[in-house]
């Protein structure tokens, strides 16, 4: 009897009243519960493969590692014929290209080679692949109100993220299936989106799934600006 009570309020009740009734916290907490059920991405360990297509330029694949215990990051991404390899290990920064340590200041600037570069690499793929998990880290700034959006004709839970000052000034937002809590979309602002920021940032959709040390990664990110929908290129994750 108390299932089927139970059952019947949860089929009742409109998704509306569950997104005023959930906060930020709680939303990451059930998105969180279905990306990484084990909690395995504190100490993730593991490899991602990335093809990236654009329209302009010609195909980047990456093969990346990431040692969150260990501090070690590394990438070697291949276009064009060439080989860039950046290493961030404990902090310390190294760089190959085609294969040598050994690179002249010209290929470095004509390639923009740094450690920095490492640094925005490292720190890119390890935000967006430890999504939603990384709205946990410090300096995070989660939105109690969780609003409903309708999105390309579905409806949606949304969140809004900012950061501290530190950490990021982008203002971000991020859609929950809101059935099982699976994050489908997020999108960007370089600054107020109802304001001078309205016409910045991106949105990326994100489709299927792949299974990488028991966390459901998005396998397909398709990469669009928020100003016009132009179509910017795709990310596809294997392993």
């Amino acid at each position: 009897m108390k299932i089927t009570l139970l059952f019947f309020v949860l089929t009742w009740i409109p998704y509306g009243s569950m997104s005023q009734d959930l906060s930020g916290v709680a939303l990451i907490d059930k998105a969180i519960a279905y990306h990484d059920p084990q909690g395995n991405w504190l100490h993730f360990n593991g490899w991602l493969k990335i093809s990236m297509q654009t329209p302009k330029n010609g195909n980047r694949d990456s093969k990346i590692h990431i040692d969150l215990p260990g501090e070690y990051f590394y990438v070697k991404a291949i276009r064009n014929a060439n080989t860039t390899e950046y290493t961030v290990d404990k902090g310390a920064c190294s760089i190959a290209f085609n294969g040598s340590y050994d690179i002249s200041e010209a290929l470095i600037k004509e390639h923009n080679l740094s450690c920095d570069r490492a640094k925005l690499y490292q720190n890119y793929y390890t935000y967006l692949y430890g999504l939603p998990m990384k709205l946990k880290d410090p300096g995070t700034k989660v939105h109690e109100k969780v609003s409903r959006k309708s999105f390309k004709g579905k409806e949606y839970l949304v969140l809004k993220v900012t950061y501290d000052e530190a950490v990021g000034s982008d203002v971000w937002f991020f859609y929950f299936d809101p059935k099982s809590y699976a994050m489908e979309i997020y999108q960007f602002f370089k600054g107020d989106p109802n304001g001078k920021g309205k016409d910045t940032g991106e949105y990326i959709l994100l489709s299927e799934e792949i299974n990488i040390n028991e966390i459901r990664m998005p396998k397909v990110r398709a990469w669009y600006y928020n100003k016009d929908n132009a179509y910017l290129g795709t990310d596809t994750l294997n392993q």
